[in-house]
């Protein structure tokens, strides 16, 4: 993979990681159009790595919370921060399970798989219509509730899903309010990709090649500043925003993807 590929695969990442659209789906579109050969392990591993990128972007700009579940966690107390962290805890064990038990059947969509990238992105679409249909409520997230988010963030790790289009659009089916619906959404995927990527490193599975240190340092790099941006600017266009413009791009999208695979794929 060359640099500049990494970069702009990085920029993609980093810009779609906090909206509605899939950025495993549009990483994979990106992947394609720039022709990337890489095996199916190596594309997985790319996506990881800028996955890992957008994570620490998120506990910059959600440091005071990071902050809050961890003393949730250490200080031994029933609080709303203990309530919280477990919240979160919770919503972990479901892509936890897929993740541990099934990443290898995984790594098969993540092969330039684009037919299969654009009928999710026209899944994720529907999700979005129907969460933008529903009743606003001021409900928070509960534990029966952050489970639910969890199965839906276990089924966004297909190319494709959305993960913050998936658990949002859950979250508001579900009455919780759209903002609070955001912030757990973004939060409850970082120890994921922590333990996804520590898993790797002790199963000795993050050997870089030479050739691609610098590839993988590119895209990391433009993941993590598109991720600071985004999530300092973006992330309130979610909360805003109507979820049908989101589900507009992703229809149009998900068909483009979906035609480009029968037609027009050298």
């Amino acid at each position: 993979m060359e640099i500049i590929d990494a970069i702009i695969l990085g920029i993609i990442q980093g810009l779609t990681e906090f909206l509605p659209v899939s950025s495993s789906g549009h990483l994979e579109l990106g992947k394609a159009i720039l022709g990337d050969d890489s095996i199916p392990e190596e594309s997985l591993l790319f996506t990881v790595v800028l996955h890992f990128a957008t994570a620490l972007s998120t506990i910059v700009v959600f440091r005071k919370d990071v902050l809050d579940i961890f003393k949730g966690l250490f200080q031994f107390k029933w609080n709303e921060e203990a309530k919280f962290a477990l919240k979160i805890i919770i919503s972990m064990i479901p892509a936890a399970i897929v993740g541990f038990f099934l990443e290898d059947f995984m790594e098969v969509f993540f092969d330039g798989a684009i037919i299969i990238v654009g009928i999710m992105l026209i899944v994720t679409a529907v999700l979005l219509y129907l969460a933008d249909m529903a009743k606003t409520t001021e409900k928070d997230v509960s534990f029966r509730s952050a489970f639910v988010i969890g199965l839906a963030q276990a089924v966004a790790m297909l190319p494709g899903i959305s993960r913050s289009g998936a658990t949002i659009s859950t979250s508001v089916l579900l009455g919780i309010d759209k903002t609070k619906s955001a912030r757990f959404s973004f939060l409850m995927v970082v120890p994921l990709i922590f333990g996804k990527v520590a898993k790797d490193i002790l199963g000795g599975e993050l050997n870089f090649e030479s050739t691609q240190m610098a590839a993988m340092g590119a895209g990391f790099g433009a993941a993590f500043i598109a991720g600071l941006f985004a999530c300092t600017w973006m992330i309130q266009l979610v909360k805003k925003s109507k979820l049908s413009y989101f589900a507009i791009y992703c229809l149009v999208v998900g068909l483009i993807a979906i035609a480009w695979s029968i037609w027009g794929a050298p």
